[in-house]
């Protein structure tokens, strides 16, 4: 059996559905569904049981000998404007080590959800290498709270013999419907575009960035899973492989790309509208990331990532434009 947590939300329930094209269906999922409509994300997906995120440690698994084959740690709260410190250490940062330290007893294969929010600002670069993780200094909480872990793993004496820890870029995709202003710029976009024929993007509040020129590294969700699903394959063959390691494409795009990506995908002519940014998002904000891909390179030499164009194009088209756009088996 493989654990998924985060089952329900965005990335993890690609991951379900990526494990089902790969004719696996012995999943213990999960997740909070709370009353939104992630149950949608999961809606057509196959996989044997439910857990709820509090009583997951108590789970019979855990007994049982070589119960779980893998685990795809997602479950965290991402919202990068979380104000409650402790709320986030508690969600991300705790149970992401209790997982880590079970992984190690229990020897099973873990991947867990990073994030390129513990870069700040860039001034470190944006390296994986394992030297320069201290020396991150993230720029808000939620980026201190997966910043934490990523020290804490890096610290241990024992680590599980097969470990991930993934820090993912800006994804947008499929499943992201629920997050609301946490979605993607595509999805935000896509939607402006239909209901008012226009797209609005934040000004640049520094003179060496034109406004809609913000660069991100923007990656698409379905790469990501296809990457962490072939990690853990390359990691069980290769053990000496694990580690911390950066999910972006390498190239950062401006968001007008993004936006105008978005357009292209709809047949439509571009009519971008630039407004301030909001004071309390300045001093967080981030005007560029790209994330340094050689480690991964080397690990995964034959994997490539979609062009952002064609990441875009198939998403619009396969996905939002339809009437379902949930991803299915």
């Amino acid at each position: 059996m493989i654990l998924v947590t985060g089952a329900a939300g965005f990335i993890g329930s690609v991951i379900v559905k990526e494990l089902n094209a790969l004719g696996i269906e012995d999943l213990l999922l999960c997740d909070h569904f709370e009353t939104g409509d992630k149950w949608k994300n999961l809606r057509g997906l196959k996989y044997d049981s439910f857990v709820q995120v509090e009583d997951l440690f108590d789970h019979p698994i855990w007994k049982k000998q070589g119960g779980l084959k893998a685990i795809y740690h997602m479950g965290a709260c991402s919202a990068t404007t979380e104000l409650d410190m402790d709320f986030l250490y508690k969600n991300n940062t705790e149970y992401t080590n209790k997982l880590l330290a079970l992984a190690t007893t229990k020897n099973i294969p873990i991947v867990y959800a990073s994030s390129a929010a513990t870069y700040g600002a860039g001034e470190q670069g944006y390296s994986d290498d394992h030297k320069g993780i201290a020396k991150l200094v993230p720029l808000n909480k939620y980026g201190y709270s997966k910043q934490l872990s990523d020290e804490w793993i890096l610290k241990q004496t024992k680590k599980p013999k097969v470990w991930f820890g993934v820090k993912f870029f800006n994804v947008f995709g499929p499943n992201e419907y629920h997050k609301g202003k946490m979605s993607s710029v595509v999805f935000q976009s896509f939607n402006q575009i239909k209901e008012v024929g226009e797209v609005k993007l934040f000004k640049s509040h520094r003179p060496d960035y034109k406004d809609g020129e913000q660069l991100r590294d923007f990656v698409y969700v379905k790469d990501v899973v296809r990457a962490m699903i072939a990690l853990i394959d390359a990691g069980k063959k290769k053990p000496s492989i694990s580690g911390i390691y950066n999910l972006g494409t390498g190239e950062a795009r401006s968001f007008h790309d993004l936006v105008k990506a978005t357009y292209a995908a709809m047949d439509i002519k571009p009519k971008i509208t630039f407004i301030d940014m909001p004071v309390e998002l300045r001093n967080q904000y981030q005007y560029y990331t790209q994330a340094d891909m050689g480690k991964l390179k080397k690990a995964l030499p034959k994997f490539k990532f979609m062009k952002l164009e064609e990441a875009v194009d198939d998403y619009v088209r396969n996905h939002l434009a339809q009437e379902n756009p949930y991803l299915s088996v």
